[in-house]
């Protein structure tokens, strides 16, 4: 065992030592905290039942509802995109060329993982399909695998605007974000408010994009040096009071993700709830940068950050596979009915809960496993030869093929 610690101290140091001495350990930090998280949050807030037809989503949040507040941690989407933000400003000064080679090769690093687990999947499906896996289960296994992906279809978006916050954040500073909060809360006024009945459900729509790019624009104005300690209590302060008004006096679902049943959700698209939260984070963040700087200083703490950060695009698009890794093999086993506490069976009780938690390691497990093989997909390319060009094309014809079946188009 003092092997390993001794193993481990070696390894720690050996990339503490490698880390160039301008890089931002606070940002990494910030960045690699919200990656887990969203794992996290997916494997504790959602689970499964099984039945005849196969596998179906289930939530705990249905039953204990009490567990929503553990969603306001487990969110932490508005800290990606604010570190997001962030760090685009850096890379966008340091861009060797243009702007559009800069946003390709941005936009690339996103797209290959993406293209990467939908093809895989779409093999999976295809194979599973001839073992005559039930077809809800096969529904639900595409609908968690692709659950994760519009955050990157959104994260594309946001990035292409990286020019574009800049230019306002040079001007207006840490309010360049504040009609995107504003054009949130008409939105939901209009939906949610005493004209709810006229208006076309499809409003709700316009609320993804300023949604989600509020945190950016934060992290933009941020990086741009606009957006200080000043602001950054603003923003502690004002969205923790908004988010509070909110839930108090008009009545928001608590819950920052989606529950089965429910007519409203926070999440998709993204509520005021969700913004005025992304607020207060972001302003947290900001306030404790300097003291997580210092934190990450020590090798032991560094090294898993930087492991992380590594295998960002990865951990996004895989870890609903890994739970599924476990799940879709034990409903199998549970064809006369029987279920798997944690895993299959529905998510009702405290002892499903409990189970949950002990599934945790071997979820993590998995995910591991499953990146050493995965990380090859955030590589780049290789151009130019015949070869190549055919696997691109073969890989986008099946993640093109799985995306139908995903979205219910065939």
């Amino acid at each position: 065992m003092s092997s390993v610690r001794e193993n481990a101290r070696r390894l720690a140091a050996r990339i503490d030592a490698s880390t160039p001495a301008h890089r931002d350990r606070a940002v990494d930090g910030l960045r690699a905290v919200a990656l887990l998280a969203v794992p996290l949050g997916h494997w504790m807030l959602g689970g499964f039942r099984l039945d005849a037809d196969g596998l179906h989503n289930a939530s705990p949040l249905t039953v204990f509802g009490g567990l929503a507040p553990a969603s306001w941690v487990l969110q932490m989407l508005g800290i990606f995109f604010l570190v997001g933000g962030y760090a685009s400003v850096l890379s966008y000064r340091r861009r060797p060329s243009t702007t559009a080679a800069w946003l390709g090769g941005r936009l690339a690093r996103l797209g290959r993982p993406v293209l990467g687990v939908t093809a895989v999947w779409a093999v999976l499906l295809t194979v599973l399909s001839w073992l005559d896996m039930p077809g809800d289960t096969l529904r639900t296994a595409s609908t968690l695998v692709i659950q994760p992906l519009w955050f990157v279809g959104v994260y594309t978006v946001v990035t292409a605007l990286t020019p574009v916050c800049v230019t306002l954040a040079r001007r207006l500073g840490g309010w360049a974000a504040l009609p995107l909060l504003g054009s949130v809360a008409v939105v939901d006024f209009l939906r949610y408010g005493p004209y709810a009945d006229a208006v076309p459900s499809w409003l709700s729509v316009l609320n993804i994009l300023p949604g989600w790019l509020f945190a950016y624009q934060l992290g933009v104005s941020w990086g741009e040096g606009r957006l200080g300690q000043r602001g950054a209590r603003l923003l502690l302060i004002g969205g923790g009071a908004l988010f509070a008004v909110l839930l108090l006096v008009f009545h928001y679902p608590a819950s920052m993700v989606g529950v089965p049943g429910e007519a409203r959700t926070n999440s998709h698209p993204p509520s005021l709830l969700v913004v005025a939260l992304a607020a207060a984070q972001s302003g947290a963040a900001i306030l404790l940068r300097d003291r997580l700087g210092r934190l990450l200083r020590r090798p032991l703490l560094w090294a898993p950050v930087v492991v992380v950060n590594l295998s960002a695009m990865t951990i996004l698009c895989w870890h609903q596979s890994a739970m599924l890794a476990a799940a879709v093999p034990a409903s199998l086993a549970g064809a006369g009915g029987a279920t798997v506490a944690g895993l299959t069976a529905a998510p009702e009780t405290v002892g499903w809960l409990l189970a949950r938690v002990a599934w945790l390691p071997v979820f993590a497990g998995l995910l591991v496993l499953i990146a050493r093989y995965a990380r090859r997909f955030e590589a780049p390319w290789r151009t130019g030869t015949r070869a190549a060009r055919a696997r691109r094309a073969l890989a986008g014809l099946l993640a093109a093929g799985f995306a139908v079946f995903a979205l219910g188009l065939a």
